[in-house]
């Protein structure tokens, strides 16, 4: 990373480490398109081990990784339920109108935990008027709860009211092993509730692209076609894949690191003059409100300092950790936050 400042904007932020730069370097490669690069063909049946599934598909991106989930679980006039904060919507580029022609039934979680009685009564009844709900898309973590996160005791029961509504289950992991960190539920419990399963390899695993599409071997034959439609076909993928192996042999039990270090942070602003209130911190992500003026204000302020991060509305600001923040970097952070004039 950057030495010139601390930067807490997002957990894609991060720089392979010498580890993984010296496994990307020799990895084996081939043509992925022709189905020849096995190093790629590694880290799909690896993750789909450790998840319960039968197979995966590696993509550029979880924004992709989700489109072409709800590619395949939709039909154009079907609808998708999701929290009305899900990345799904909010942050990729109003994909699912796009690439699927589907509407979307926004609901409003707990910090965007879901539940069944928030689902079912937004369940659509065949009805000439209205599309067909045929979707549920859950997120783990909830990046604007502020990095809260589901556990099997909840999914449990959303699986059950979508296997007997006929609807199927996709979970947007973007940050997915945050939360089994945080939970202590196993991975492989996880492939007896989801249809889909987006897993992203950049963020707190530390990988510099990537996320793999789990789920069926009938449903990712699909999903490769979709991907090829999306532009999304890669060749020597390989390299990129071998980091993705090497950030789940080695960067997911340091994944509590980063969630002692998000509660340092909320600890000391909830300290601060400046600040109103702070979320609730279960993995990496820190959100508070600011009291007076504006989040932008505030961010900029602390950027002057040498601490980069970011505002989720007029009001609130994000600080993100991960494997680039050192203990004396999170000591640093703390000063600032806490003499911000």
């Amino acid at each position: 990373m950057n030495k010139r400042f601390l930067d807490f904007r997002s957990d894609t932020v991060t720089r392979p480490t010498a580890g993984m730069l010296d496994a990307m370097m020799n990895a084996k490669v081939g043509d992925d398109v022709f189905g020849e690069d096995e190093t790629v063909h590694a880290l799909e049946t690896k993750l789909a081990s450790i998840f319960n599934m039968e197979a995966g598909l590696f993509c550029p991106s979880g924004t992709m990784t989700n489109q072409i989930a709800i590619k395949c679980f939709t039909q154009p006039m079907d609808e998708v339920i999701c929290d009305q904060t899900a990345h799904v919507y909010r942050y990729e580029i109003g994909g699912i109108a796009f690439h699927s022609g589907a509407s979307v039934r926004l609901l409003h979680g707990e910090r965007g935990i879901l539940t069944p009685e928030l689902i079912e009564p937004e369940i659509n009844e065949d009805n000439i008027h209205y599309p067909t709900s045929s979707l549920v898309v859950l997120e783990n973590t909830v990046n604007k709860g502020g990095g809260s996160c589901y556990t099997l005791s909840q999914i449990a029961p959303i699986h059950h009211l979508c296997n007997i509504k006929g609807l199927k289950l996709h979970l947007d992991g973007a940050r997915v092993f945050n939360a089994l960190m945080a939970t202590g539920d196993q991975a492989s419990e996880y492939g007896k509730y989801f249809d889909g399963i987006s897993v992203c390899l950049s963020k707190g695993l530390g990988a510099p692209v990537g996320s793999v599409l789990l789920g069926t071997k009938q449903m990712i034959h699909k999903a490769r076609k979709i991907r090829k439609a999306f532009g999304g076909g890669m060749r020597q993928a390989g390299f990129l894949a071998a980091a993705g192996i090497y950030a789940l042999d080695h960067h997911i039990t340091r994944l509590k690191e980063d969630h002692a270090h998000a509660q340092a942070l909320a600890n000391a602003l909830a300290g601060a003059k400046y600040v109103k209130s702070v979320m609730p911190v279960e993995t990496n992500i820190v959100i508070f409100e600011v009291g007076k003026g504006s989040a932008e204000k505030v961010v900029h302020q602390l950027k002057e300092k040498g601490l980069y991060c970011n505002t989720t509305s007029a009001s609130t600001i994000r600080l993100v950790t991960h494997l680039d923040l050192t203990p004396e970097m999170i000591d640093q952070a703390i000063e600032i936050i806490l003499h911000l004039s």
